[in-house]
């Protein structure tokens, strides 16, 4: 308990307040000394002291440093290979196969370092979004295929699991496809841009 009081003995003698009405208190010390203070010097400088304690800025708590989406790509792009290994142990029909191979390929090349990464990067939602398809989506879709193929096989008769197993993947490809669409488009309109400002000032 004192140490937590010593310490916030000194946190105050380092605060903004005390700095500050100290340093209004020393210009009462300087009032004094010069005379205008007269008899009642104590209180004009304990008045200063404390109007410029109030008047300081409050302390500011800095914020949480949270990662930046460069450096969130790279936790999803060590993600991306665990899941890569996952799937490689991984046996699935030829048609699921081809589906999930296009997937992988395509969130592959938008992770990929350079500059396609750098654009996905200022892009939030495109982080999510294949943040979610690496950590969420994809595993889900395979385990449950997975699971859903060893009751199948102890009931013959059911619905294939692959049937399910190959629509998942088709949606997440297209989502995939509208994410690598916006990006384009983010591109493009950069490109357009640095067009009119070009025209504008050629006049």
């Amino acid at each position: 308990m004192a140490t937590s009081k010593g310490n916030g003995g000194w946190a105050y003698l380092e605060s903004r307040k005390n700095l500050t009405g100290s340093s209004c208190g020393l210009a009462g010390v300087v009032l004094t000394f010069t005379g205008v203070s007269g008899p009642y010097w104590p209180v004009v400088v304990a008045g200063l002291y404390g109007a410029g304690a109030l008047i300081a800025p409050p302390e500011r708590t800095a914020p949480p440093d949270f990662p930046d989406p460069s450096a969130q790509l790279d936790e999803v792009r060590g993600d991306f290979g665990r899941l890569r290994a996952y799937l490689a142990g991984v046996e699935l029909p030829p048609a699921a196969g081809e589906r999930l191979g296009e997937l992988t390929g395509l969130l592959e090349a938008l992770l990929e370092p350079g500059w396609v990464a750098e654009v996905l990067a200022a892009d939030p939602d495109g982080v999510h979004t294949v943040s979610r398809a690496v950590r969420q989506d994809v595993p889900e879709a395979v385990d449950a295929y997975v699971r859903a193929r060893w009751w199948t096989r102890m009931t013959p008769g059911q619905q294939p699991p692959e049937r399910h197993l190959e629509r998942q993947l088709a949606l997440l490809h297209e989502e995939a496809e509208r994410l690598t669409a916006e990006l384009r488009e983010t591109e493009a309109r950069r490109q357009e841009s640095h067009t009119r400002y070009l025209e504008d000032r050629s006049g």
